[in-house]
């Protein structure tokens, strides 16, 4: 059965309706991104800060509440969700606490650029804990989701989406193992890059059943511009980069073996796939594979970091 939207009748309590309008089920993601770059400093010999630890996945997991809200925000303005007949929600077509009246756009503007703000302050304490570097990190990851979805730059809107959303959760795991390496290391990119493509991929199949709104609002995403039939295949070659990355990286040497115990969820991927290219134009029909896209990438970034740690413990 779908989930109910929310309603401002179900929702009196204020702290609930904030915390429940950062869509708190979707940050699992960020939380899996910040512990592989703690695996990749851990297999760098570093030995983990647990309180540093800690307050980097706090606010990292408050950064992509940010983003989130801001989305909801942006898109109101540009007028996708309110005409969109074809979502299916929780995961796609946005929160509805705009459209459904339980927050205003005032006030969603407001809670989402404070919490932009909570997320600058932590940042300057991590940077007292680690080192000045961090701030370019952070810098890039607020501006790329902020950017996303916010005028002038829209960057969704113009086809560069899932470019977004593969730089920001490499940045994730980047800032999580430069806190505690207090520098810059090539580690987290190659460890991090096939969990990004496949939290990628969780946006570029949810942009299937948004297409006809997303198009009609003037958001030219890269499923709009290419259409869905078309569209549906960047799903599997997508897929297709994730898992053939980490054979890759383990023969050259990059990563450690035991991360190819991430390699199963490669089977939830391509299923998922298979019902997106049966149903690219039939948004009732892919509520299986969106299912699946987020079981695989939860998945597999889970048996990813515990690989890296493994891998250290040879």
């Amino acid at each position: 059965m779908p989930a109910a939207e929310p309603t401002l009748e179900r929702l009196h309590n204020p702290f609930l309706r904030y915390f429940l309008a950062t869509r708190p089920a979707f940050l699992s993601v960020t939380f899996i991104a910040c512990l592989i770059g703690l695996a990749t400093a851990y297999a760098g010999g570093v030995a983990i800060n647990a309180p540093a630890a800690l307050a980097t996945v706090a606010f990292a997991l408050v950064a992509h509440a940010g983003v989130n809200v801001l989305n909801d925000y942006y898109d109101a303005l540009n007028g996708t969700d309110a005409v969109n007949a074809d979502r299916l929600f929780p995961f796609t077509g946005g929160s509805r606490f705009i459209q459904n009246g339980v927050l205003s756009k005032g006030e969603t503007a407001v809670f989402g650029f404070a919490l932009f703000g909570v997320v600058m302050l932590a940042g300057m304490w991590l940077m007292a804990v680690s080192a000045d570097g961090l701030f370019w990190i952070g810098a890039a990851g607020l501006f790329i989701g902020w950017a996303y979805s916010a005028p002038p730059f829209k960057l969704n809107s113009r086809g560069v989406g899932e470019a977004c959303v593969a730089a920001g959760f490499l940045l994730i795991a980047v800032g999580a193992d430069y806190v505690q390496r207090r520098g810059f290391s090539w580690d987290p990119l190659a460890a991090c890059l096939p969990f990004a493509l496949l939290v990628t991929n969780l946006l570029y199949i949810n942009q299937f059943p948004d297409c006809k709104a997303d198009g009609a609002a003037g958001k030219r995403t890269l499923v709009v511009r290419l259409g869905p039939a078309r569209a549906a295949r960047g799903y599997l070659l997508i897929g297709a980069a994730a898992y053939g990355w980490l054979p890759a990286a383990v023969a050259a040497g990059v990563l450690p073996w035991p991360v190819l115990a991430a390699l199963p969820p490669a089977l939830f991927t391509f299923r998922a796939g298979r019902i997106l290219l049966r149903h690219a134009g039939e948004p009732a029909g892919l509520l299986p594979g969106i299912q699946m896209t987020i079981l695989a990438a939860v998945a597999h970034g889970t048996l990813l970091a515990a690989g890296l740690a493994l891998g250290a413990l040879r």
